[in-house]
């Protein structure tokens, strides 16, 4: 593993918050950014565990998760529509996202069933987040709306990323039913409280 120091892991993500190690492998290798003071004792650690500590951390914990990106989406037919994501008419979850969400509701009652938020990393990278409600699950809707967020992202000159824990065998079946295929990849960092 390479371990590189950047200032951008002093300074607020996404959403707002700081992220002070995150880093992603591949089969051939795995890249972590820290804070530049912290490269010497972080590329010394016995095991990653050990990285939040290092960087001032302590009190959170660490997440691995598989890493997956798509160029070429799944050509699903669009299940949701974009409505900016502070909507009042959007769910509570998707407001830190910023920008737009991509929302489905019932034709029915008008009812929220699920949304895809972009986590929107820098210029080059857009991770989607998916949230089913229960009774929506197990139709097909997660893997069509992840698909067409995918395609806007693309669109935005930007590359969707999705990631999954390695045992949300649900996740896993969205993802590669939305395009995104398993290259092996992970993706780590410390986690949010």
């Amino acid at each position: 593993m390479h371990v590189t120091g950047s200032d951008r892991r002093t300074r607020p993500g996404w959403d707002g918050r700081v992220h002070p190690a995150l880093g992603v492998g591949c089969p051939d290798g795995a890249v972590l950014s820290v804070p530049p003071e912290h490269v010497a004792r972080v590329a010394a650690a016995r095991t990653l565990g050990e990285v939040p500590k290092l960087v001032g951390y302590a009190e959170r914990g660490w997440f691995e998760a598989v890493y997956r990106w798509t160029t070429s989406p799944a050509p699903l037919a669009d299940a949701g529509h974009w409505v900016p994501a502070t909507a009042p008419e959007v769910p509570e979850w998707l407001h830190p996202f910023g920008g737009d969400a991509l929302v489905a509701v019932d034709p029915d009652t008008g009812e929220h069933l699920a949304g895809v938020g972009i986590k929107r990393h820098d210029a080059y990278g857009h991770e989607l987040s998916v949230v089913t409600t229960p009774a929506a699950r197990r139709r097909g809707l997660a893997r069509r709306l992840v698909a067409q967020a995918a395609r806007r992202v693309l669109d935005e000159g930007a590359v969707p990323t999705y990631l999954h824990s390695f045992t949300n065998l649900a996740s896993s079946s969205v993802a590669t039913a939305a395009g995104f295929p398993n290259h092996g990849w992970t993706a780590f960092g410390i986690a949010e409280k």
